[in-house]
């Protein structure tokens, strides 16, 4: 076990919202006092979000209300990445659909080009974010604009996102709606591409930035395409079990419970001929099959687990579960 907290290796945190620090309108509990904690720690704290249905300064604003540190410049958005893309494919004054909330259509303004809301005002582009208020009609209407062969590009793909009753559906679900009645794809300038991790670390000043985040295949993948170190925290979408299937390109450097974790010690992982050890914990891989010693509560178990199988299967390209054998000493 390392002797410092985790968090104390990285000079900042670029943290996800929804899943990690709140879930619908409230928090998480234990993130806020968490958050709290890296101001006297002297690491700076950005917030990656891939929710285009608010501006920074909102998100900034709801932030605080729930007590979380938060500066409108410490929030990187999708709608923020959607606009730069599409303004450096378009002429300045460019008629762009907005399929989302009024805060992507500012996103748009602000970048120099026209927001409009139907297919009868000429746009030559659809930017689509998430906004729990699309119907059918705006959905359509994205459609005949896409059909029509107009530049697409989605804030981010996201295909749920976390509420305080549940799993509700995401962006990506909005997205794959247009998608079916289409038959195109759209360019994704949100999670999991680099650049936004990228700007994130960049208004911080950030050489050794720590990406915590509760979904594989954006938060995680965006922080590994980054090439920044990830953590997966397991208030959100992902699971133990998900994690651990995980795909080589989604694998996390560390995995915790939640973010207080950051700021304890985190267990080292040893081997000794082919078996995993982490605290009490130990786990031998074996053709597709785990072998753990230990409580399936334990999350050093899991991190034992995940190092076994992921060295047994370094390349997946692909999730791949194995078969989980549990005993006790």
């Amino acid at each position: 076990m390392t002797e410092v907290p985790l968090i104390s290796l990285f000079d900042a945190l670029l943290a996800d919202l929804d899943g990690v620090v709140y879930a619908g309108p409230h928090a998480i509990p234990g993130a806020v006092e968490s958050l709290q904690l890296l101001a006297g720690l002297g690491i700076g704290l950005g917030y990656v979000t891939n929710n285009a249905s608010r501006t920074p300064a909102q998100v900034a604003a709801h932030l605080r209300e729930l007590g979380a540190p938060a500066e409108d410049s410490q929030v990187v958005s999708s709608s923020q990445a959607a606009a730069e893309l599409l303004a450096s494919m378009l002429a300045p004054g460019a008629r762009v659909l907005i399929t989302g909330s009024p805060a992507l259509a500012q996103e748009i303004e602000l970048v120099g080009l026209a927001p409009v809301t139907g297919q009868d005002q000429d746009p030559v582009a659809v930017v689509q974010g998430f906004n729990p208020g699309i119907g059918w009609k705006e959905l359509a209407e994205a459609s005949y604009v896409v059909s029509a062969g107009a530049l697409w590009v989605a804030t981010n793909t996201d295909m749920t996102i976390p509420q305080s009753r549940g799993i509700a559906p995401g962006n990506g679900a909005l997205v794959a709606a247009v998608a079916a009645a289409t038959g195109q794809t759209p360019l994704v300038a949100g999670k999991p591409e680099a650049p936004l991790f990228h700007s994130a670390a960049k208004r911080l000043a950030a050489d050794r930035p720590l990406v915590v985040g509760d979904r594989l295949d954006t938060d995680i993948l965006g922080g590994n395409n980054a090439g920044f170190a990830t953590v997966a925290v397991l208030t959100g979408i992902d699971t133990k079990h998900t994690i651990l299937a995980a795909r080589a390109a989604e694998r996390p450097d560390y995995i915790i419970a939640e973010l207080g974790d950051l700021h304890r010690p985190y267990p080292a992982v040893s081997t000794t001929d082919g078996t995993y050890v982490c605290g009490d914990a130990q786990a031998h891989a074996d053709g597709d099959t785990v072998s753990i010693l230990g409580h399936e509560d334990d999350l050093n178990a899991w991190r034992a687990a995940c190092a076994a199988w992921w060295a047994a299967v370094p390349e997946a390209a692909e999730a791949r579960a194995p078969q989980l054998k549990w005993r006790t000493a």
